[in-house]
């Protein structure tokens, strides 16, 4: 699987992070990392390529890259509203203006609350055209202990919705 990482914001980085940290060694990941996440953390990692937001011509611009999916972990409102408005400006957004294109799935995990109502209606709109929109919210039956108990559910859930097998939570029985 080819999957594309954007953590974009300040806020709730280090839960993308996670989410990249975690994935199994064979899924193929390109992260880009705004600049706001950049200033929060330092990026390394053996089996990712690291994209610089503001190189729009990398690989992963482009529809003939072949990606499988894209998630956006965090995802901030601004980049929320620019996918949902179109507006292409940065590799955080073209990389979803293609998903959104080639109808590869796109997971959005929104991190500001409460939602404004314009937050909403662009989480509407983009959940209207198959964008996954899918906010850390707890699902409290996993009986989580710890906070990296509470992140494990939050990214094994979104694993599960991108098709990545895991175990990193406790499971409905």
């Amino acid at each position: 699987m080819k999957l594309v990482v954007v953590i974009t914001g300040a806020s709730g980085v280090e839960l993308g992070k996670k989410f990249v940290d975690w994935l199994p060694e064979n899924i193929e990941a390109h992260v880009v990392v705004s600049d706001n996440a950049l200033r929060v953390e330092h990026f390394e990692h053996s089996n990712v390529t690291l994209h610089k937001n503001d190189n729009i011509a990398a690989s992963v611009s482009s529809g003939s890259f072949r990606v499988d999916a894209t998630a956006i972990i965090p995802c901030s409102m601004n980049t929320l509203a620019k996918i949902a408005c179109g507006i292409s400006d940065n590799l955080a957004t073209r990389v979803a203006a293609v998903a959104l294109k080639e109808q590869k799935k796109l997971l959005l995990a929104p991190r500001e609350m409460p939602f404004s109502a314009i937050a909403l209606e662009n989480m509407h709109k983009l959940a209207s055209l198959g964008v996954i929109i899918a906010p850390p919210v707890m699902g409290y039956y996993a009986k989580q202990q710890s906070l990296e108990d509470m992140e494990q559910f939050l990214i094994g859930k979104w694993y599960d919705v991108l098709g990545i097998p895991n175990e990193l939570y406790t499971r409905w029985e």
